[in-house]
């Protein structure tokens, strides 16, 4: 570390389909700066590659001068093949399949990068600094519900990456086998049925069939409804708009039901947008739990199996870092791959050593 320099800093990268989001973030201080950009798919890889690359060297040049650079984490939507850090076949990113995305930023920026599946940062944020950290819980899964359907699990405080780093795809299991087309190529996959584009879509497809006319109106000729503007409509007391919410809560909950009964975690996190509405995707998401899984039957808390399980039982939980996770886990996974490589041991949170 350089002498005068106070405390080491990182810069997260966050990933998104529709959203770049960069910050510079201190242990002490949590994230010092930030900044967003619009995620240019249309120009192709190499342009988004340098708008990211560009807004990583910013918060560079301005931090580096009074903090020591700990490392850069990416998270990016998947799959990812790690450690290579290459694309493949990703349903929500036409045109990169088989882009080297971690060879591609460690060139530009000359400097090494930790590149991780965008929710598994956002997983690792909930397990080091939100729910993870305020239950005391070693193990859990998480869902987030963006613009697709993500997924990352941390076993007795590791992250879970299967053979070639693909390990959490629960955005691609199949809930309704005659559903909608997935970019992925199967049908019904829980990413077509309980993303924010699913939401989005269901309105769109309700307005063409003309049986929604309040969403008609609220659509105001060819502007894209968005999944917050259902959900603002579902409060505002729109049958349809209700309507959207409780299947997606449905399909949310069938998918949560048979990961609980495959892994038996104490802690299912649901984060990304769509999670904001939790009020809404609740009451379908628990019904459909409770019939689902005889595993959450048992083990809910207040139970009879809940017993002297971590954190009191079974629990199924909005994210506590809400839209920031994946943007947290990001920034500090460069301190969690070096704690790692230096003690070959869990990954544990900052303070609960």
């Amino acid at each position: 570390m350089a002498t005068g320099k106070s405390q080491v800093f990182t810069v997260g990268v966050d990933f998104g389909g529709t959203n770049l989001r960069v910050a510079a973030y201190t242990p002490d201080c949590g994230i010092l700066h930030s900044i967003l950009l619009p995620t240019r798919l249309q120009a192709g890889p190499d342009a988004v590659v340098d708008d990211m690359c560009l807004a990583v060297q910013q918060l560079l040049d301005h931090f580096s001068p009074a903090h020591s650079l700990a490392g850069i984490g990416v998270g990016s939507p998947g799959p990812l093949e790690l450690p290579a850090g290459r694309l493949h076949h990703p349903p929500n990113l036409p045109g990169w399949d088989g882009y080297h995305l971690l060879a591609e930023m460690e060139k530009r920026l000359r400097r090494p990068v930790a590149i991780e599946g965008d929710a598994n940062v956002a997983v690792l944020a909930e397990y080091a600094l939100g729910l993870g950290k305020e239950l005391g819980i070693d193990s859990l899964c998480m869902l987030t519900l963006g613009t697709g359907v993500g997924n990352g699990i941390i076993l007795d405080g590791k992250l879970w990456h299967g053979a070639t780093g693909m390990g959490g795809e629960a955005g691609h299991m199949t809930i309704d086998p005659d559903g909608p087309i997935c970019g992925c190529g199967s049908n019904g996959c829980l990413e077509v049925c309980a993303s924010a584009t699913a939401v989005a879509n269901a309105a769109e497809h309700m307005i063409a069939e003309g049986n929604a006319h309040g969403l008609a109106r609220l659509k105001n000729g060819l502007v894209p409804l968005t999944a917050l503007d259902v959900a603002n409509a579902a409060r505002r007391g729109d049958p349809d708009a209700q309507y959207i919410y409780s299947e997606t809560g449905r399909a949310l909950g069938v998918g949560l039901a048979g990961l609980v009964n495959i892994l038996n975690l104490p802690l299912y996190v649901v984060g990304g947008g769509v999670a904001e509405s939790w009020d809404l995707l609740k009451p379908a998401l628990f019904e459909e739990l409770e019939r689902r899984s005889y595993v959450y039957a048992l083990t809910a808390p207040g139970r009879p199996a809940a017993s002297g399980m971590p954190g009191g039982g079974t629990r199924v939980m909005p994210a506590k870092l809400g839209p920031d996770a994946g943007l947290l886990g990001a920034c500090i996974l460069p301190l969690y791959q070096a704690k790692a490589a230096s003690t070959n041991s869990i990954l544990l949170p900052l303070g609960r050593e």
